[in-house]
């Protein structure tokens, strides 16, 4: 009997010690989940930092034609598409190839404007974010998408790391869904969120660069393809 009182007491301690540890990494553990994009954006220091962090850019991406024809009377124009690593003209996150009818090519994008009181360095920010390539022959809704709904774009892999991945799906996903509330965009301090879509009329030999103005507006800038 004395044997089992003592092996009980063993046990019992062993049980106490692991609920003692148990608490104590708990008590550690630095993250709350946020449960909405509001939270995010009021209260997260890391993402305010994160905004901080993005540099001005000038050029997102560049399209060329590779193939450009008839079929049974009527032409289309083969693009490739291309989008460039932020920071890095040279760098190619992602390719594509789109095949349009017609020679007429809209690049759709969606822009986020940050205020100056977002950020802690007290200047306007701004996130560029591919959505779709359509024809002039297409509506909008027809078009073939760049970067998937909702998921994190490559070009922003970096930005926020230090973001846990429900909080970073969150943003992706829900940021959006907050260009039509102007209390909230002002309670935030963004400033707009609204699409930009370009458009020309594309031929062979040339390449179109995209750039973004310090307004925030995309533009195309067309060089020979040498």
């Amino acid at each position: 009997m004395a044997e089992r009182r003592t092996k009980w007491r063993l046990l019992s301690l062993i049980i106490i010690a692991a609920a003692l540890v148990g608490a104590a990494y708990l008590g550690r553990t630095p993250y709350k989940a946020v449960a909405t994009i509001h939270e995010l954006l009021a209260e997260n220091k890391n993402l305010k930092q994160a905004i901080t962090n993005l540099t001005g850019e000038d050029q997102i991406g560049y399209a060329k034609v590779i193939d450009q024809g008839f079929r049974d009377g009527e032409l289309f124009t083969t693009i490739k598409f291309v989008e460039t690593a932020r920071g890095d003209k040279l760098t190619s996150i992602l390719e594509k190839q789109y095949t349009i009818s017609g020679d007429v090519v809209h690049f759709d994008a969606l822009i986020v404007k940050f205020g100056s009181k977002m950020v802690t360095d007290g200047r306007a920010k701004a996130l560029y974010l591919w959505r779709r390539v359509y024809g002039e022959k297409m509506s909008p809704a027809e078009g073939f998408a760049i970067e998937q709904p909702g998921a994190e774009p490559k070009r922003y892999k970096d930005l926020l790391q230090s973001l846990p991945i429900e909080d970073r799906h969150m943003f992706w996903s829900n940021i959006w869904d907050l260009a039509n509330d102007t209390q909230k965009l002002a309670a935030y301090d963004i400033e707009a969120i609204y699409g930009n879509a370009v458009y020309g009329k594309l031929t062979k030999g040339l390449i179109y660069v995209f750039k973004i103005s310090s307004a925030g507006q995309v533009y195309p800038e067309v060089v020979p393809d040498i």
